[in-house]
């Protein structure tokens, strides 16, 4: 669980890079739709795991 914390934590901070910095706006979509899925891999996964 500790590493899936670390890869949300990284990919909100190239979203918010991509957000922030014009020219790289397509690595804050990049990252925002890799935050959402790797939330929703954790989530399922937790929830098989039935914590």
């Amino acid at each position: 669980m500790q590493i899936v914390l670390i890869i949300l934590a990284v990919w909100l901070v190239l979203a918010v890079l991509g957000f922030v910095i014009k020219a790289l706006f397509w690595l804050g979509v990049i990252a925002a739709i890799a935050f959402v899925v790797t939330l929703a891999v954790g989530s399922a996964k937790r929830k098989q795991i039935g914590r």
